[in-house]
């Protein structure tokens, strides 16, 4: 997908961020529309799935790809077009210590990784609880002011009290809506007689910090009948889902990446367990049971293709989610579920290594070193590697274009060919002795054509 940014006007706070990410490997959390190349079905078919949770609906999308392919980066991208279209967003990625599902607190760890992520237009890195709520009591303010009652009258406060009750009484129908309705309701008590103690203890249930009801019962000084805890989760995603469309904004989209650490947990029943966990996320968003609310999942092919311990060994996931018998490479289908991302192609290569050039050229105020010639040497070279016609990444590729450009910028008497051929060379001669130790080769590999 090619953006027509004006790359001189990118802050300069984005844009170093955004190359020293890429350098690393890392993908970045700012920036990434400046360096978004091709994907333009996989970005229009997510851009569908938030008309869907602007209409009310929930939607759900597996996002398939190897590590580096760029599935991570395609997460953030469309995490930042929902920001800008005032959607809600939560990002997580999974771990060892992070589940769906799982006892000690490794499920509503996940939680509480999601709302400390939790992102509005004016808070997109993180930590928005507090000012979405804020917004709400605002916009309610503006609503009874609109009715002509002095904001510094009885009848204010009172109108005021009532409106935020009548509105969560809304809520209340909904698993554990009856507490998060009286917490959010005592939030808003302790804003406006600007009781900070309160206030963060209401915080702290909204987050899921409280171990115990009595530690909350304790701290907030009233009692509740549920904390969020490794079981119930995800019923206060969507309470959350349900409460951000009463607030005015289009929905709640959520990200959780990483979920190959699913398919590394070496219990059987564990596994199954967080397996069930999506089972049920994915029945409550495409059965109108969790409306306002979107749903990304990132994993590799193994996460979802293996069928002794991925989402094909669980028997109600596989049927849901594996391709029709109608389905083949050679036809598109992005409505789906699955999103599986295939590799870029090499003029999208070439495009992408290009807007890098030109972004290094803005944040070190140089030209760059390297000739348009020179790219595409580059692009041939990584490209006659073993296998990388159908196996590079864009990760790997601009590890490795970042670490050219950073040696021809440091060392001047170094020419580009200096440096790719002498990579080259000990390429090959790594692959000679792998050959010479592994015997005769049966599969031969052909190197990819370029057109540009």
């Amino acid at each position: 997908m090619n953006n027509n940014y004006d790359i001189q006007r990118i802050p300069k706070r984005v844009l170093n961020s955004l190359l020293l990410s890429v350098s690393a490997g890392v993908v970045p959390r700012i920036g990434a529309p400046y360096i978004a190349i091709g994907r333009r079905d996989e970005i229009s078919a997510l851009l569908s799935d938030l008309e869907q949770v602007n209409e009310g609906c929930g939607t759900m999308r597996f996002v398939i790809g190897r590590y580096g392919s760029g599935k991570s980066f395609l997460m953030q991208l469309i995490r930042g077009y929902a920001l800008e279209r005032d959607f809600i967003t939560a990002d997580a990625d999974l771990s060892p210590e992070r589940r769906l599902y799982g006892t000690s607190g490794s499920g509503v760890a996940t939680y509480r990784e999601l709302i400390k992520n939790l992102a509005s237009k004016s808070s997109p890195d993180g930590g928005a609880l507090p000012k979405i709520i804020a917004r709400w009591i605002e916009m309610l303010k503006s609503q009874i002011v609109s009715e002509g009652i002095s904001p510094e009258s009885e009848e204010f406060n009172r109108r005021m009290n009532a409106l935020v009750s009548e509105k969560m009484r809304e809520m209340e129908f909904m698993v554990g809506g009856f507490d998060f309705s009286r917490v959010i309701t005592e939030y808003y008590k302790a804003f406006a007689e600007e009781n900070d103690e309160k206030r963060s203890a209401c915080l702290r249930w909204l987050r899921g910090e409280y171990a115990t009801k009595t530690e909350a019962r304790g701290s907030l000084g009233f009692s509740v009948s549920v904390i969020i805890d490794d079981d119930n989760w995800y019923d206060f995603i969507k309470l959350w889902a349900l409460l951000v469309r009463f607030i005015g904004y289009r929905g709640l989209v959520i990200f959780i990446d990483e979920c190959v650490n699913l398919y590394k947990i070496t219990h059987r029943v564990s596994r199954e367990n967080n397996y069930e966990k999506i089972l049920s996320m994915f029945n409550d968003t495409l059965q109108g049971r969790a409306p306002g609310l979107g749903i990304v999942f990132g994993g590799t092919p193994q996460f979802m293709d293996d069928t002794r311990r991925g989402l094909f060994s669980y028997e109600a996931l596989k049927s849901r989610l594996c391709d029709s018998r109608y389905a083949s490479a050679e036809y598109r289908n992005y409505i789906g579920p699955v999103i599986r991302l295939k590799r870029l192609t090499d003029d999208e290569m070439y495009a992408l290594i290009s807007r890098v050039t030109k972004l290094y050229a803005v944040s070190y105020g140089i030209v760059p070193r390297i000739t348009e010639d020179e790219m595409v040497r580059f692009l041939e070279l990584s490209l006659m590697r073993a296998g990388a016609d159908e196996m590079i990444t864009p990760r790997e590729m601009l590890r490795d274009y970042m670490t050219v450009l950073n040696i021809l910028m440091q060392n001047e008497n170094t020419t580009f060919e200096d440096v790719v051929s002498k990579a080259f060379l000990i390429d090959e001669q790594k692959k000679t002795v792998s050959e010479m130790k592994e015997g005769p080769q049966k599969t031969e590999f052909s190197t990819a054509d370029l057109e540009f």
